[in-house]
């Protein structure tokens, strides 16, 4: 391998906190958030909360509990959930909507990983004696497997309705809705507006080493709180996590765009490649198809070897995900590393 660093697009959870974040994580006000609060922890919630447009936030050690967390306010016990078919919830939660909330998941198949309200519609099943009843639809934004694909508002806006028109509730996975807003141009609570409950991670973009928040009405959260008990996921002196939180707020979150012009570089300079075709990416994320000899198995230890960190997807198509901690120049350099490895 060259002398030069490894440039890591495996994700953007790779990431290490900066010395100015680690700083005010050392400095954080803490208290225990599980006996009488966390000061930190609670300024950050309400941060998040005004962000998002919501009554109320609770911190959680990770996105999946968060979302958990969510699906089991939202849902009843042997009923239906319905969600995008190739959704973060379905592939990557290790069944956690089955296994804690008792609940069955009813995919919908969309050509481009955006749920729409026709689409949702046709796939729900009029009730009857021999079919779960639905309780709950969920939307992924952006849509991780389908390339960091932004929801458009106009859709987002008809899932609102829809679930209004049903009387079910919304719940948004939204660990990256702060790069779906900047790349929309909207706040992240316009891209919200209308969820029951919504996730959004602190570490996906936004450089912190660990973290993510659920946000809805205030006797939702107060459930919330039950629930991450009950999942594990209280904690103590939080505020230390918190303040990376508050940090990343304040200095990272309006630097998103950057990240996603890096990805557009990457795919324009890999478009037209022999070997490699790059999807056009709407945010952070570029999913790079194989066209000749090589597979995933193959490619990414040669990649590797020359450099460049990326992360399978499927036998044939690559992922790679632009960050704060890849910079212009790593972009061109990883894109000529992948064009002369895989030449």
């Amino acid at each position: 391998m060259p002398d030069d660093r490894m440039i890591d697009l495996r994700s953007d959870t790779v990431t290490r906190p900066s010395a100015e974040m680690r700083r005010c994580m050392a400095e954080a006000e803490v208290g225990d958030d599980v006996l009488d609060g966390d000061p930190t922890t609670r300024r950050l919630e309400e941060r998040i909360a005004e962000l998002l447009g919501c009554e109320a936030a609770v911190l959680f050690p990770s996105g999946v509990g968060a979302n958990q967390a969510g699906i089991w306010l939202d849902t009843e016990p042997g009923t239906e959930l319905i969600l995008e078919a190739n959704a973060h919830l379905v592939h990557y939660e290790i069944a956690g909507v089955a296994a804690l909330s008792g609940v069955q998941i009813r995919p919908v198949a969309t050509p481009d990983g955006v749920l729409t309200p026709d689409l949702v519609r046709e796939a729900w099943r009029p009730a009857g004696p021999h079919v779960p009843r639905i309780s709950a639809v969920a939307a992924e934004n952006t849509h991780n497997a389908a390339g960091g694909k932004v929801m458009p508002l106009e859709a987002w806006d008809g899932l609102v309705a829809l679930a209004e028109e049903r009387g079910v509730p919304l719940h948004l996975d939204g660990a990256r809705l702060w790069h779906a807003a900047a790349a929309l141009g909207v706040t992240p609570a316009r891209a919200a507006r209308g969820a029951s409950t919504v996730m959004v991670c602190l570490s996906k973009g936004l450089g912190c080493p660990v973290g993510s928040c659920l946000a809805g009405s205030k006797p939702l959260m107060v459930r919330a709180r039950e629930v991450r008990r009950r999942l594990g996921g209280s904690m103590r002196q939080s505020g230390i996590i918190a303040a990376a939180g508050l940090y990343a707020l304040e200095h990272n979150l309006g630097r998103l765009g950057e990240d996603h012009a890096n990805a557009k570089l990457l795919a324009e300079q890999l478009d037209g490649h022999d070997a490699v075709r790059p999807l056009p990416p709407d945010t952070n994320i570029v999913m790079l198809d194989l066209l000749g000899r090589h597979t995933a198995e193959t490619a990414l230890p040669a990649l590797a070897e020359a450099g460049v960190l990326l992360v399978p997807f499927s036998p044939t198509r690559l992922r790679a995900v632009t960050h704060l901690d890849v910079a212009r120049e790593d972009v061109l350099r990883a894109a000529a590393i992948i064009s002369s490895t895989l030449a």
